[in-house]
């Protein structure tokens, strides 16, 4: 394995975790889940391979989208990088005007069948548009900027999902107190903002 293709890896992991870590519905599920530990293989696995499938389909669209039309990088590109500031200035914006209550909670009614709960989380998953924006458009125009090893930057943001669901479904005790906190949150939009702003702009410079 090439130093290159570590440095890849890397960067998508990094870009995954700054995209799955914002909180949302899909998270607080999870997170419930494994602090009732009802399910958790199941969730757990749905959400990961979901995310692995859709950033395989944008890994592989936009590339070969690009492939095909080399002034599709400039496009893809700009609205990549455009979509990627966006998202750092809303994380920027929760950090500095946090939505009162915001933090994940394990409370709430309980889960019901291991059949309601595949449900659930699927529909969480798959019926999200910004789960395709995120995984699909801006995954794969990352990965399309990277040419020949777009697919190591894309196996490094699926590892990414991977290790965030896994340690929230078998984490959610330990976890459960510390992002119930807004505090954390806010710590976490940060770093979600500064990641995505710079890389958003080192993405429409080389556009």
């Amino acid at each position: 394995m090439t130093h290159g293709t570590i440095t890849a890896a890397l960067a998508g992991f990094g870009t995954g975790l700054s995209l799955i870590v914002a909180i949302g519905a899909q998270n607080a599920f999870v997170l419930r889940q494994g602090a009732r530990r009802h399910a958790v293989l199941a969730v757990v696995a749905i959400c990961a391979l979901s995310d692995a499938l859709l950033i395989a389909l944008g890994v592989a669209g936009v590339g070969a989208f690009v492939t095909a039309w080399p002034a599709a990088l400039t496009v893809v590109g700009l609205a990549g990088g455009a979509f990627l500031v966006g998202y750092g200035v809303l994380a920027a914006r929760r950090v500095l005007r946090p939505t009162p209550g915001a933090a994940l909670t394990a409370e709430g009614a309980a889960s019901g069948s291991a059949r309601r709960a595949v449900l659930t989380c699927l529909a969480m998953t798959w019926l999200n548009p910004h789960v395709y924006l995120d995984t699909v458009l801006l995954v794969g125009s990352l990965a399309a900027d990277r040419g020949d090893l777009r697919w190591a930057f894309g196996i490094g943001a699926g590892l990414a999902s991977l290790a965030w669901f896994t340690s929230l479904g078998y984490g959610a005790r330990l976890l459960s107190g510390l992002l119930a906190r807004p505090s954390a949150w806010r710590v976490m939009d940060g770093l979600v903002a500064a990641t995505m702003v710079t890389m958003g702009g080192l993405l429409l410079a080389r556009a």
